[in-house]
């Protein structure tokens, strides 16, 4: 409210020294039929003026902006995967029965279309990998997530992941499961309905990882073919993922 009576008051002060200028402009030349004629030609200009520069230039310089900020959010989530990310992909995909399907579904390939990247992002989407978890599994990935928290926190406080909403979740869905796995003193004796809580965390932390994974990998195909041919030999999707060239 405040913000429209203040707009409205700059119309009011616009208008008014509009007026006075016009004003001035007769009591000096006496001249009605030289202000009309301007008047009429600038009022016929505008709504060409309002169309150059609302939807034309403004368009140009969104898509710059937006341009330069998804290179800025692609480079915090490529040092995410380079530092986090990667190595839990693959600590945790071997945790589910299912995890040669899991593989042969998110194993990015050199020729992968568009269509290949959305079918593998939709097998994240809905993915459920009912994980099997034990007491030295819970113990080690505690003490990564522990151990990455700092970094993680660094992240979150970056402006520019506003823009990002799904790398946003992602992290929020690592924090929980840090949180739930930091709250347990000991991970003997859980009860079973325990350990399926724990599993649903971390599913919902995998599908996430894999599907922004998957959408940095899309990036780095389009925009840096030398990243993308690196990540096609590190994945962990893979039997032997290595950064020789083969």
């Amino acid at each position: 409210m405040k913000r429209n009576l203040e707009l409205l008051a700059i119309a009011a002060v616009l208008l008014a020294l509009s007026t006075l200028l016009y004003l001035a402009h007769y009591l000096l030349f006496h001249d009605l039929h030289h202000i009309f004629l301007y008047l009429v030609g600038d009022l016929a200009f505008l709504p060409l003026e309002v169309f150059l520069v609302v939807v034309v230039i403004e368009r140009v310089l969104s898509s710059r902006e937006k341009h330069s900020l998804l290179n800025k959010l692609n480079m915090l989530v490529g040092a995410f995967y380079s530092e986090v990310g990667t190595h839990l992909l693959g600590r945790l995909v071997g945790l589910f029965p299912g995890a040669v399907e899991i593989r042969g579904h998110l194993a990015v390939k050199a020729d992968w279309s568009t269509k290949d990247f959305e079918g593998a992002r939709s097998f994240t989407r809905q993915f459920k990998g009912a994980a099997v978890l034990n007491e030295v599994t819970l113990e080690e990935l505690r003490a990564f997530l522990v151990q990455k928290r700092s970094f993680l926190l660094g992240l979150l406080e970056n402006p520019n992941l506003m823009e990002h909403e799904n790398f946003t979740d992602l992290l929020w869905a690592l924090f929980h499961l840090t949180e739930e796995l930091e709250a347990r003193p000991s991970f003997k004796g859980l009860a079973a309905s325990d350990l399926a809580h724990l599993a649903g965390d971390l599913d919902r932390a995998f599908g996430r990882l894999a599907s922004e994974w998957l959408s940095y990998a899309r990036h780095l195909k389009a925009q840096y073919p030398y990243l993308f041919s690196l990540l096609l030999r590190t994945h962990p999707f893979q039997d032997h993922p290595s950064p020789t060239v083969r």
